[in-house]
């Protein structure tokens, strides 16, 4: 098993493209992509749990309910959500997607992603489809990721090869996420498409579970998204026996599974709207994984934590402060603590107390653009990964006047 070029185009079967149709005001900003398989696919979705939906979700999920979809339409710059005639427009969405592309309108995931509760206009979308699909490619996967981008400043693609009974597979991944980030069953927008034969009920089941410990360990700013899915289409097309119980294929188809989304979702933290270091919790020791996963995230989110490290501050009490109300039940005169990098470890607490450090060191260490907090609740046997970025001035200034 290892990484690939190619995105989500790399499984056999597999076509995208991305254009600027008009939504974005800059037409040097694509903002509408289009992933088509060969064949009908099976498919699975999981979604936010914010109650304000964007309309997208309702309709994919409509139109996933049979666990088949032959394409993945997205628009950005603007989220469909909280629109009086959002519905209507989502399935147009659709349905211009199907007459462009030959396939059943039922087949077809759509997405949005933007700002919410601005009136989405049909028409640059009818428009651009043509040229949508004239520019689809084998080897598109780029224009595609770029054209669901919002604030992100770097495209996030990834794709890896595994074998299954003998068989080459591929799957490949784009995301989109950089601020409103704080997944609740599902994140960001995520199309994931792989040539293995699976089917509809088991790829649900292993995107449902592969998410607790990736999507649902992320957080840039504690708000989560109305629009957020992630969505999964596989065609069959690399000539596997398809997967249908819990063996050892699946435990493959699995573990690939979760390669691609460690990266995306590393690259969705680092990229967090004005961050300028991906920062990483690894807690272990932990008396069970619920423990080790709400000491994790509560770390993550703790605003001034991820304050510090902006300034490269290792202000351990903050991470000792987030562990106590985090709600977690760990004993704290157990707590060890320590910072990582590139530039080295350095230990801060030992037992739930400070302990002598060298500051110079110490910051040397978080003036590197990945950190490690390391959390040892000494405990249990249980770990779990948190992930997010520090917390600086161009956040609020992003966020200021998002929508103006």
């Amino acid at each position: 098993m290892e990484y690939i070029n190619g995105g989500v185009c790399a499984p056999k079967g597999f076509k995208a493209s991305g254009i600027h149709c008009g939504i974005r005001k800059n037409k040097s900003k694509r903002d509408l992509a289009l992933i088509v398989s060969d064949c009908k696919a099976s498919a699975a979705a999981i979604y936010t749990l914010n109650l304000v939906k964007g309309a997208p979700i309702y309709v994919t999920k409509d139109n996933i309910a049979d666990g088949v979809a032959q394409a993945m339409v997205c628009n950005s710059g603007n989220a469909n959500t909280c629109n009086a005639e959002g519905i209507e427009i989502a399935t147009k969405m659709c349905e211009i997607t199907a007459e462009a592309t030959g396939i059943d309108a039922k087949d077809v995931i759509v997405a949005s992603t933007g700002v919410i509760g601005q009136p989405l206009d049909i028409t640059p979308i009818a428009n651009g489809m043509p040229q949508l699909v004239s520019e689809l490619g084998y080897d598109n996967s780029e224009n595609a990721a770029e054209a669901i981008m919002t604030t992100d400043t770097v495209k996030k693609e990834f794709a890896v090869s595994f074998t299954l009974g003998g068989k080459e597979c591929k799957m490949g991944g784009i995301a989109k996420g950089s601020g409103m980030i704080h997944p609740n069953m599902a994140t960001m927008l995520v199309f994931i498409t792989t040539d293995a034969a699976i089917s509809p009920e088991l790829l649900h089941k292993a995107l449902y579970s592969d998410a607790q410990k990736s999507f649902n360990m992320i957080s840039i700013d504690g708000d989560t998204s109305t629009n957020d899915m992630v969505s999964v289409m596989a065609n069959g097309m690399a000539g596997n026996e398809t997967i249908t119980e819990e063996n050892e294929d699946y435990k493959v188809f699995k573990n690939a599974l979760s390669m691609i989304t460690e990266k995306l979702c590393r690259a969705i933290a680092k990229d967090g709207e004005g961050a300028t270091k991906l920062v990483e919790c690894f807690v272990t020791g932990g008396k069970d994984w619920h423990t080790a996963k709400t000491v994790a995230k509560s770390v993550i989110c703790s605003s001034l934590f991820r304050a510090a490290m902006f300034g490269a501050d290792a202000n351990w009490g903050r991470v000792l402060c987030a562990i106590g109300y985090s709600g977690a039940d760990v004993d704290v005169t157990k707590i060890d603590v320590s910072f990582t990098s590139e530039k080295g470890t350095i230990k801060v607490c030992k037992d739930g107390a400070g302990i002598p450090f060298s500051e110079e060191i110490a910051k040397e260490i978080l003036l590197c653009d990945e950190i490690k907090v390391n959390i040892a609740l000494n405990d249990g046997e249980s770990s779990a990964v948190a992930r997010g970025c520090d917390l600086t001035y161009d956040y609020v200034k992003i966020n200021g006047d998002y929508r103006t």
